[in-house]
């Protein structure tokens, strides 16, 4: 028979190694099956907006319709934009009439130039014979200085049909509809009018889920204002851990996934990617100086870094954007490690049930 003392000695001895066994089990398991709540299930989530602003015709969704890419989601009233086009399309036959009558004006300014130069052609005839005559004294000055007034007109008369008709081909353009200036102006504008009046048609970019829809018929969508989103199907899996704890994960490194909306169901997975870095490591460039981090603590908070999990299965349901996970990693492909860290994530599983 032990003595009270003795039995109290015993439980002081068990209690001792019982910590410092379970102190050596979580610093050599935080090393080789490390295990960590801090997980969430990602989903990218695509704000929608319009690319125009007006009032809201018609709503094809609701909340949670799961639509494909190129699905109608909204649209907007198509009468405004129906008359831009209208009003671009006008526009931009009136430019093309508008060359046309050019080319009229062109035509009759090129036969008043031949007409003009056969004019002061035969003005500078008279005028050499009339020097001529000049010459033998048969003419009077008078009338050689009337004779030479008369030519110098009619050559004036030439320069300024040709300097009309370079304005006017000049005003006229390329006579290629697709090299004219003008016309090339009014056709963007039909062809932007065109994309305003398609964009009033709001169609899904991707597939996904519909979520947040705030619209009904007669809201006013203002361009670039999200008025729903569209969550995608693809779940990206993320997973916080203290930096010694990802000392030997890599990406293929085997894992186990337990969700809290799915208790006591175990996923396998591995780890796909790690990140970069955190916010933690990034210099803001701010012209100012730098400002050191400082802690009172004499053992400071440990740094976590972010992977990236992918389940080896399909989930019997889709869980939402946001909804948290426990991840096991298997560092170790011992059969020790395997059987604890096993052991671990099913009975995170289990406690699922109770909290």
């Amino acid at each position: 028979m032990m003595t009270p003392e003795q039995k109290f000695a015993r439980w002081v001895r068990v209690s001792i190694a019982s910590f410092l066994l379970m102190f050596l089990y979580f610093i050599v398991a935080d090393i080789w099956i490390p295990l960590t709540p801090d997980s969430t299930v990602m989903r990218v989530v695509t704000p929608v907006s319009s690319r125009v602003s007006g009032y809201v015709a018609k709503v094809h969704v609701q909340n949670n319709s799961q639509v494909k890419k190129g699905d109608l989601l909204f649209e907007l009233d198509a009468t405004p934009f129906a008359n831009q086009v209208e009003a671009a399309q006008i526009a931009l036959a009136q430019a093309r009439l508008n060359n046309e009558q050019l080319d009229a004006q062109i035509a009759a300014a090129r036969a008043n130039l031949k007409t003009a130069e056969l004019t002061a052609q035969n003005d500078k005839v008279t005028f050499d014979r009339y020097q001529r005559l000049s010459a033998m004294q048969s003419v009077s000055q008078a009338d050689l200085d009337k004779v030479r007034t008369t030519w110098q007109g009619s050559a004036q008369a030439v320069n300024n049909l040709n300097a009309t008709i370079h304005a006017l081909v000049i005003q006229r353009g390329e006579r290629d509809d697709s090299r004219n200036v003008t016309l090339q102006k009014y056709q963007n504008s039909l062809q932007q009018a065109q994309l305003n009046l398609g964009w009033t048609q709001v169609r899904a970019e991707r597939d996904g889920t519909v979520s947040n829809l705030q619209l009904s018929p007669g809201f006013y969508a203002a361009a670039g204002s999200a008025a729903l989103a569209l969550v995608n199907d693809n779940a990206d899996i993320v997973a916080d851990f203290r930096e010694k704890s990802l000392r030997h994960t890599h990406s293929g490194t085997d894992a186990a996934v337990v969700f809290d909306a799915l208790p006591g169901q175990v996923f396998r997975a591995h780890v796909t990617s790690s990140d970069a870095g955190v916010l933690a490591g990034q210099q803001a460039v701010n012209g100012e100086l730098s400002e050191p981090q400082t802690s009172n603590r004499w053992v400071r908070d440990a740094q976590r870094m972010r992977i990236h999990v992918a389940l080896d299965e399909a989930l019997p349901k889709n869980l939402p954007t946001g909804a948290r996970a426990t991840v096991q990693l298997y560092n170790s492909e011992g059969p020790f490690a395997r059987f604890f860290s096993g052991l671990q994530i099913h009975l995170v599983s289990w406690l699922h049930y109770v909290y």
